[in-house]
């Protein structure tokens, strides 16, 4: 009878959920600029329906595009006929949407404190705001829950302050999660908040640290794409805003602000990933994180989760202009991708966004940086594509892990270094 109870509450998410049976992720070598233009053909190719995990920068970088079933046939013609390479790197992408989905049902219960939540596996958005109550609840000395805004649709955007004590203090930023999909930036922001409640008072170091600085930690940056990927499409990305006139749902929060916005790098298109919006700042969740961030006026270090490739990243990422604190960025980067790297050998990059990855207008960190906040980072976490973004929850809690020691490498020279 149990068997079939759970049958039937699986059947009935899987059929309320948009489908991805047969669609594959497939990975794409290019080698030259010539098949770069290539791939972008393709991805210019709309009714195809194509959602690139990575999109094409340069030659030798990996492109990762999930492809749905009806196009499967065409794209890898297409790729053939012009002699460029790929496999597919997830064979189904509902086979592990499904283990996903089960491995959540499995676990689902409601915690009646932060020691007995499952931190390896993931949770919906009304278990995360449980999570952050019980948090404030249990530690009312060291963290308030502080509501910055309402989304688009009228959720509450929720940052945990961790402070000893004090007014307007440096402090450090983490968010996680302004992109929907990557699960494992929200799942490591829980495990974080809880690693610093667990730290302060037994870690002599980190305790000194909290006792000078606060920590400022948005764990669901974008709730209501957040609440989507759950009820509707695991795939999503964007926030869920609507415009007038417009049949194609929601902006790329990370295109949004104003650094460099609507220049190459992100998309006037609003059916695209990328899209960033009729102006800067035009979606409340990024609008509210900058009017919390002028509002302070003394936060020291920005620092943004995102998923995935492992790459630890700092400004700037609309132009190839330098950072003026380029060398100094440069440095602690690799300090942190070292300690990062201590714990299970993962290995990451680091350097500028554009150098690095691709030209991205209109990104959170470059704004951070434009603001004077010197030490603006962002992370992608794991991992380099094998699972992409549907990591499995096996790799939560090493995930975060690892990122701490990164974090901490961030913190404590933020604060050695004050300016």
């Amino acid at each position: 009878m149990r068997g079939l109870l759970v049958l039937s509450v699986l059947l009935v998410a899987v059929f309320a959920k948009e489908d991805f049976v047969g669609h594959q992720v497939l990975r794409i070598s290019v080698v030259n600029e010539a098949e770069i233009q290539k791939v972008k053909e393709l991805e210019e190719l709309e009714h195809l329906q194509l959602d690139f995990w990575r999109g094409p920068t340069r030659p030798g970088s990996p492109i990762d595009v999930r492809v749905p079933f009806p196009s499967l046939q065409p794209v890898k013609v297409f790729l053939e006929s012009h002699g460029i390479e790929y496999f597919a790197i997830i064979e189904d992408v509902q086979s592990l949407l499904d283990k996903e989905q089960e491995e959540m049902f499995a676990f689902r219960g409601r915690a009646g404190s932060t020691d007995s939540f499952n931190y390896a596996t993931y949770h919906t958005l009304e278990e995360i705001y449980d999570f952050i109550d019980l948090l404030v609840a249990e530690n009312p000395q060291l963290v308030s829950k502080i509501q910055i805004g309402n989304s688009y649709e009228g959720r509450p955007i929720y940052v945990l302050k961790f402070s000893t004590g004090g007014s307007n203090r440096p402090s450090v930023w983490i968010d996680t999660g302004i992109h929907s999909r990557e699960w494992v930036t929200q799942a490591s922001g829980v495990w974080f908040a809880k690693k610093i409640t667990q730290d302060y008072g037994q870690d002599e170091a980190f305790t000194d640290f909290l006792n000078n600085v606060d920590i400022f930690l948005e764990i669901v940056t974008n709730p209501d794409g957040f609440a989507f990927t759950h009820t509707q499409n695991r795939m999503w990305r964007k926030t869920r805003s609507k415009t007038s006139g417009l049949l194609c749902v929601g902006v790329d929060p990370n295109r949004n602000w104003d650094a460099g916005f609507g220049l190459a790098g992100a998309s006037s298109s609003p059916c695209s990933e990328t899209y960033h919006g009729k102006y800067a700042n035009s979606e409340v969740e990024v609008k509210s994180i900058v009017d919390f961030v002028k509002a302070h006026g003394n936060i020291k270090a920005f620092i943004s989760i995102h998923s995935y490739s492992q790459l630890l990243l700092y400004p700037y990422g609309y132009t190839t202009e330098p950072a003026k604190d380029q060398s100094e960025l440069d440095q602690l980067a690799k300090s942190a991708v070292t300690a990062l790297t201590s714990l299970y050998g993962t290995q990451y990059k680091y350097g500028s966004i554009i150098d690095t990855i691709y030209q991205a207008s209109g990104n959170t960190v470059d704004w951070t940086y434009n603001q004077g906040i010197k030490y603006s980072f962002t992370f992608e976490l794991r991992d380099t594509g094998r699972y992409g973004f549907l990591l499995p929850a096996s790799q939560i809690i090493p995930t975060a892990q690892e990122t701490w020691l990164a974090l901490r490498v961030i913190m404590d020279y933020t604060r050695s270094h004050p300016y």
